[in-house]
C-alpha cells in the first residue's frame, strides 16, 4: 500500500469537517482537512444552536468566540399553531439558551480551531476524485488555486462533504430510510424586527415560517411551503414569501416596520441516511444523514457525528478495535440518537394538518408550563420526540 502522510484527511471544513479535525489533531494524529470555500464564506443554513449543540461548543472551549460574535441568546421559544400557542424554555444539556451565529462568523471558528489544534487545512482546495486500491480508499487526488494537481494518501477519508458528497457518490453509500423532499423553504434578513431573545414558530394550513435573532441586529425570517405547491409558487418566491409572513396579521404588523437587507434564498432537500463506513472512509454530518430543516438539527447532529466518528476512528488507529466494529458502532449510535427526530421532522415537513388527537394533545400541553418547557425542550433536540410523546411522560407532565 501506498506510503500514508496523514491519518485522516477530511473532506470539507464546516460544521462536520472541521470538528471531527480538530478532535482528531487534539488526540495527536496527522489530519489534513480541505474544502473547496475560503473562510470566511456563506452557506445556505438555518444556522441555529439549540441547547445540545451549544454545549458541544462549550466543551470544545469555543462557545466564548461564537456569543463573542454578537450574536444574542435565544431563551424562548414559541410555536403559533393559530388556534393554540406553546412558549417554554428550551434549556438543556447545561445551557439556558441557543444561539444563530451566521455561517460566516461560525465556520471560520470552527477551520481556525481545527488548525490551532495542529491539523493542516487547505482552503480553495477542489477534491477531484478518491484514489482507491482494491476496494479500500486510500487518499484524495485535487487542486488548490494554482490549479496543480497533488495527490495525498491517508488511513481513512472521511466524508464531510455535505449532500451532493463526492466521498459518498465515489464509494457507493448505500442509503436507505429515504424520503422524499417534503418541503422548500427561503429565508432573507431584516433590520428593524426585533425578537427580544425568542424564536418564533408559526404554522398554517400548507405554510410555514420562523424567526429568530442573529448577530447585528438582524432578525431571520424563514418561510416554508410544501413540495406540492413548490412549482406553482416557483416563479416569483418573493411574493409567496411575502404572501406567507401576511397569513399571521400581527406579524405582519410587526414585519411592515422592518427592512429586508439581504436576498432571498432557500432550498428543498431529500431525507436520508447513508452507511456512514466502509473501507477506508467514513462519512459525517449532511453527508452521511440529511433531514429536512425544519426543525433546525443540522449543525448539533454535525457535531454529534464529529464527536462519535472522532471516537471510533481513534479506538481503530490505537488497535483497540477493529475498524468494522468501532465504525458499525458509530453508525448504530448515530441513527439510534436521530431516528425519532427524523420522523418527527418528516411529519412537519410534510406540511399535513395533524391528526386530530396530535391536535388534542397539543391543545393539553398549551394549558401546562412544564409540558410546554418540555415542548420546547424536545423541538430543540434536548429530548428525543420518542421520549416527549410516551404515554407515560405525557400523562406525567399534564397530571
Amino acid at each position: 500500500m501506498t506510503n500514508q502522510n496523514y491519518d485522516a484527511i477530511v473532506v470539507g471544513a464546516r460544521c462536520a469537517g472541521a470538528p471531527t479535525a480538530m478532535l482528531l489533531a487534539r488526540r495527536g494524529y496527522r489530519v489534513l482537512v480541505v474544502d473547496r470555500a475560503a473562510f470566511p464564506s456563506d452557506t445556505v443554513s438555518t444556522h441555529l444552536i439549540h441547547p445540545p449543540g451549544v454545549a458541544a461548543l462549550d466543551r470544545r472551549g469555543l462557545l466564548s468566540q461564537v456569543v463573542g460574535s454578537g450574536c444574542p441568546p435565544i431563551d424562548t421559544y414559541r410555536f403559533d399553531f393559530g388556534p393554540l400557542t406553546i412558549e417554554g424554555s428550551p434549556a438543556g444539556a447545561g445551557f439556558q439558551a441557543a444561539y444563530a451565529p451566521r455561517r460566516t462568523v461560525l465556520d471560520k471558528i470552527l477551520a481556525d480551531a481545527a488548525r490551532e489544534s495542529g491539523a493542516e487545512v487547505r482552503e480553495g482546495f477542489t477534491v477531484e476524485d478518491l484514489v482507491i486500491e482494491g476496494d479500500t480508499v486510500t487518499g484524495i487526488r485535487g487542486h488548490g488555486a494554482g490549479g496543480r494537481s497533488v495527490t495525498e494518501y491517508a488511513r481513512v477519508v472521511v466524508g464531510a462533504d455535505g449532500i451532493r458528497s463526492l466521498v459518498a457518490k465515489a464509494v457507493g453509500a448505500v442509503a436507505y430510510a429515504e424520503k422524499p423532499k417534503l418541503q422548500c423553504s427561503y429565508y432573507s434578513y431584516w433590520t428593524g424586527l426585533p425578537m427580544n431573545g425568542r424564536f418564533e414558530t408559526y404554522v398554517r394550513p400548507d405554510r410555514a415560517f420562523a424567526t429568530w435573532p442573529t448577530k447585528d441586529g438582524r432578525t431571520v425570517v424563514i418561510c416554508g411551503l410544501p413540495m406540492r405547491d413548490f412549482e406553482a409558487n416557483r416563479p416569483d418566491v418573493e411574493a409567496d414569501y411575502l404572501a406567507t409572513m401576511a397569513l399571521v396579521p400581527s406579524f405582519a404588523e410587526r414585519a411592515a416596520s422592518a427592512t429586508r437587507v439581504e436576498r432571498i434564498v432557500g432550498m428543498g432537500v431529500p431525507n436520508f441516511f447513508r452507511r456512514p463506513y466502509g473501507p477506508g472512509w467514513a462519512l459525517v454530518g449532511d453527508a452521511g444523514y440529511l433531514k429536512d430543516f425544519i426543525t433546525a438539527q443540522g449543525i448539533q447532529d454535525a457535531f454529534r457525528d464529529a464527536e462519535l466518528c472522532a471516537r471510533a476512528l481513534d479506538q481503530t488507529f490505537t488497535g483497540r478495535r477493529s475498524f468494522d466494529t468501532a465504525m458499525k458502532e458509530y453508525q448504530e449510535s448515530r441513527d439510534g440518537q436521530v431516528m425519532p427526530m427524523y420522523e418527527f421532522t418528516a411529519q412537519l415537513a410534510s406540511m399535513d394538518p395533524p391528526p386530530a388527537e396530535l391536535q388534542q394533545l397539543l391543545g393539553a400541553v398549551s394549558h401546562s408550563r412544564p409540558a410546554m418547557d418540555a415542548f420546547a425542550r424536545m423541538a430543540a433536540g434536548v429530548t428525543s420526540p420518542a421520549e416527549f410523546f410516551s404515554d407515560g411522560n405525557l400523562e406525567r407532565l399534564l397530571r
